[in-house]
């Protein structure tokens, strides 16, 4: 089978992307020597852009019937339900809190995202229909969406759920068997009301930086530590998930492999080295080949592809990179903007609003306190900016066309 156009592109700019990482960054104590970066086997272009915007994308085209679903809908929410449409809220994996509870029931955010750690599968279920139902809104039900990983990164283990192991095992599976069992894994998600696994993670971790790899190496969360190891498991896993009717995400584009930090905690994490078309954006590729419904940005600098801003507000990175190199026409999501340290300076309200700039669409909020924040913030740079508003948008048209390819959209 031939590859994608957006494939094609992309491995020419791999082939570019890795003449770049021949000489040694100078800075930070995130660097890794270059040698980590694998070396181009044929003679590199000369310039890391590619030569035409990709015409095909591996997004699926929406019929002419989930399109004009879409439109009536849209038509039917007013600013600020559009608005919400944009922002996933943390809520316990146990089900809403007391104080989560009325944020969801007034904001009617597009998406829940478990925190903690759940209890049962049957208790799950009772939990998450009374969130989906709280979040409905004129017939759009939200993303109900966990960090199902494996090893360390699973929300959801009680009685029902099967424990996960990590990335580093599923690593050394078949792709039929990590097909296989990601398919059983999101039978029991789906049973459990839960339509979002965050994963898989598509991040490479080269094996000299392993262990000072704070978000990913030291947690095992990584299939393997070249591109060519990562992508088959990263395509395999999605597709299981996609038999079982689950949308995933990859991620944390364009990679966390090579950073010390873990942006949830820490601040200032910095990526010195992964340049544009990048050896090691393969996996995201990949994962895009095989269905993944989602790509989540990451908030390091990539101080080789946008010094000036992370990736999440950074329109080189989604514009450029994940929209124009990558092909993808899909749903672009943060990581999370709602509690993490790194983005902690960042005034909450510019949060979601400098990504949607960006050209990103779902903003991820662990900390429910700040929906009404961010919604507001996005209502207001609509008003007054009609650039911006045009933007917005285009973002709640993309997350009503994946909600109604999923079922989550009624119409008529």
């Amino acid at each position: 089978m031939s590859r994608p156009v957006a494939l094609v592109a992309l491995t020419a700019l791999v082939l570019a992307g890795c003449s770049d990482s021949q000489s040694p960054p100078t800075a930070g104590p995130s660097t890794v020597p270059s040698s980590s970066v694998p070396l181009p086997t044929t003679q590199p272009p000369t310039t890391e852009q590619p030569s035409a915007t990709p015409t095909n994308t591996p997004t699926p085209t929406p019929t002419a019937t989930s399109a004009s679903c879409v439109d009536q809908k849209l038509k039917t929410l007013t600013l600020r339900e559009q608005a919400a449409q944009l922002i996933m809220t943390g809520i316990s994996a146990n089900g809403m809190t007391s104080a989560q509870r009325p944020i969801v029931q007034q904001e009617k955010p597009g998406g829940v995202l478990l925190l903690g750690t759940g209890g049962s599968l049957s208790h799950t279920r009772t939990a998450m229909a009374a969130a989906s139902t709280a979040a409905t809104v004129k017939g759009v039900r939200p993303l109900v969406a966990a960090d199902q990983e494996g090893g360390q990164i699973q929300r959801l283990k009680g009685p029902g759920f099967d424990r996960i192991p990590a990335a580093t095992v599923q690593g050394t599976w078949s792709a039929d068997k990590l097909t296989a069992r990601a398919k059983q894994w999101g039978g029991q998600l789906k049973q459990a009301n839960v339509n979002v696994n965050l994963a898989p993670v598509a991040d490479v971790v080269p094996s000299s930086l392993k262990s000072q790899n704070a978000p990913i190496g030291s947690l095992d969360r990584e299939y393997g530590n070249t591109p060519e190891a990562v992508g088959p498991s990263v395509q395999a896993f999605v597709e299981g998930m996609k038999q079982a009717g689950v949308m995933t995400s990859v991620k944390h584009f364009p990679g966390l492999g090579r950073v010390r930090g873990n942006t949830d905690f820490s601040s200032g994490v910095v990526d010195t080295v992964t340049v544009r078309g990048d050896a090691d954006l393969q996996p995201f590729a990949d994962g895009i080949e095989a269905g993944a419904t989602m790509v989540m940005i990451s908030t390091v600098t990539y101080t080789k592809i946008d010094p000036n801003n992370r990736a999440v507000f950074s329109p080189t990175v989604i514009q450029g990179m994940v929209r124009g190199d990558l092909g993808w026409s899909g749903v672009v999501i943060t990581d999370d903007v709602g509690a993490a340290a790194e983005v902690a300076s960042v005034p909450a309200g510019q949060r979601a609003t400098r990504f949607v700039a960006a050209g990103g669409d779902i903003v991820i909020n662990a900390k429910a306190a700040l929906t009404a924040t961010m919604m507001n913030a996005l209502v207001v740079k609509a008003q007054q900016d009609k650039a911006f508003a045009a933007k917005l948008t285009s973002s709640v048209r993309r997350v009503l066309t994946l909600k109604q390819d999923h079922g989550l959209v009624s119409c008529g």
